[in-house]
């Protein structure tokens, strides 16, 4: 009870689900088996009630949704394993797809991204990100909602429009920056971005479920054509997680995660990371444990993965190594030198010599102290070890619970609209007078003028026209309400991360 049976060495191997939370890593070769040690922690979890989120980059992970079938092969591995009440069945799916072709369309609002992941996807300079963050924080202070991709072309155009007024204000913004970015848009949308950026945005609560049956959902993100940008890829992984840390209360240690997160293709995240940003994703793997979350990475080499996470991952799988360059023979003595020594093992060598469906397992054992490292077999999941078909697919979709919320798009009033029609108002306005044109004085006001607004200020908000004292207060009150909902809605990179929101 509570434990995973991960496989069998001289000893079963059980991954304790009340450890579950002190993250793990699924190291080794290509075609060496690190998919099915994937499916194996994915339905021992699920079992245990605990949603899993994971994406499925080749499309052989989305066998978990179907029943798999026995053969003499199967047969002869649960008996050598020992697996107790092993049966073939399904898992509780739901696909999800950033593109809504093979799952769930996954959204997000472009505020929530924040600036700096979108920098990192655009791959703008540090100029050009500087002015990316003028932007966001002129949005924020102007109550702007940001919600798609033509919000933000839209708050661009603006700033290009205002560029004095704006670098008077916030920093010095230059044409050609804002440039820069608008053609870095243009091809994060013609990359598919703009599925990406809309409402209905995701809400955690809908990856963080069970079915009827008290078994944690299984939510597989269809990556097989994402991976191809691997930017965008590792940039919404990374803005999962940050939303998993930014909005889960602190739990402390439980009997079990609340969410087991798996990161595939792990080295994508650290390809070209700045330091910075680096060091904030360490950050969130030191501390989500205490918010119930494990988060488990999957690479070819454990040296993919910085030394100071590297040290956080408690539970251990790995499978084949193949020294034949210079880099693998690092990686070989990297994964020796993690592993708790057995001294029956010499793990250096034993890593080259594994078989498919082997590997050198450790897991974290009473009081959290890791095992001694176990040549393994690993345990044959329960699921269809391969693709499903679209049909089988269609067939899981149709009676997934979170299908109605998400298939439709919903396009709502925000920047786009109201700076249109803003523009609007500003083009219909009467043409000042033209030289050597006289027109008649304005009748004196009957009550003091209200302090003079900004440019920007005019507008947006229309303050040009003069103001009773009652329309006064309430056009305070309403900048008030909507300079709270920007800070609300508005986040940089890892917003509870980099110190609050912005």
């Amino acid at each position: 009870m509570g434990n995973i049976l991960i496989g069998k060495g001289e000893v079963p191997v059980h991954l304790l689900g009340k450890y579950g939370n002190r993250h793990g890593l699924v190291a080794g070769a290509t075609g060496t088996g690190k998919s099915v040690s994937l499916m194996v922690m994915a339905e021992g979890f699920s079992r245990l009630g605990v949603p899993v989120f994971m994406a499925d980059v080749k499309g052989d992970i989305s066998g978990l949704a179907v029943a798999g079938s026995m053969n003499e092969k199967l047969a002869a591995r649960v008996q050598q394993i020992g697996v107790e009440a092993y049966a073939n069945e399904a898992s509780p799916v739901v696909f999800w797809d950033l593109y809504g072709k093979l799952g769930h369309p996954i959204r997000t609002t472009v505020s929530e991204f924040g600036p700096t992941l979108f920098s990192r996807v655009m791959e703008l300079n540090e100029t050009q990100s500087g002015v990316l963050d003028i932007a966001f924080k002129l949005a924020d202070d102007q109550g702007l909602l940001l919600l798609d991709l033509e919000d933000l072309r839209a708050l661009l155009g603006f700033v290009a429009e205002h560029k004095a007024e704006i670098s008077k204000q916030y920093g010095l913004v230059s044409p050609a920056s804002i440039a820069a970015i608008q053609r870095a848009l243009l091809r994060l949308e013609q990359q598919g971005g703009e599925e990406f950026f809309g409402e209905p945005a995701l809400d955690l609560a809908d990856i963080m479920r069970q079915d009827m049956s008290g078994r944690g959902i299984i939510n597989l993100l269809a990556a097989d054509q994402l991976i191809l940008k691997p930017r965008l890829y590792s940039s919404f992984l990374l803005w999962l997680l940050s939303e998993l840390f930014e909005r889960l209360p602190e739990v402390g240690d439980l009997e079990q995660p609340k969410l087991v997160f798996v990161f595939d293709e792990a080295h994508l995240l650290f390809d070209d990371c700045p330091p910075a940003l680096q060091q904030r994703v360490e950050q969130v793997v030191r501390l989500i444990r205490s918010k119930g979350v494990g988060v488990y990475f999957c690479s070819q080499n454990p040296d993919d993965v910085p030394d100071v996470i590297l040290g956080q991952l408690g539970n251990r799988v790995q499978h084949a190594l193949r020294a034949y360059t210079p880099r693998d023979q690092k990686a070989v003595k990297t994964a020796a030198e993690t592993f708790v020594q057995n001294p029956k093992l010499n793990v250096a060598k034993v890593i080259g010599e594994l078989a498919v469906g082997e590997a050198l397992v450790s897991m974290l054992q009473d009081k959290g102290i890791p095992m001694p490292v176990e040549r393994a077999l690993i345990a044959p999941p329960r699921c269809r070890m391969g693709a499903i078909t679209p049909e089988e697919r269609a067939a899981v979709r149709a009676r997934s619970p979170v299908g109605a919320k998400y298939d439709a798009a919903v396009n709502r009033e925000s920047a786009y609209e109201i700076l249109n029609k803003r523009a609007s108002e500003s083009a219909a306005e009467p043409a000042p007078p033209k030289k050597g044109e006289t027109r008649p004085a304005p009748a004196p006001a009957e009550k003091p003028e209200p302090e003079k607004p900004s440019k920007l200020d005019e507008f947006l908000w229309g303050t040009k026209r003069r103001q009773g004292a009652v329309e006064a207060a309430a056009k305070s009150a309403t900048r008030t309400v909507a300079n709270g909902i920007g800070r609300q809605i508005l986040r940089g990179l890892l917003g509870g991360i980099f110190g609050g929101k912005r």
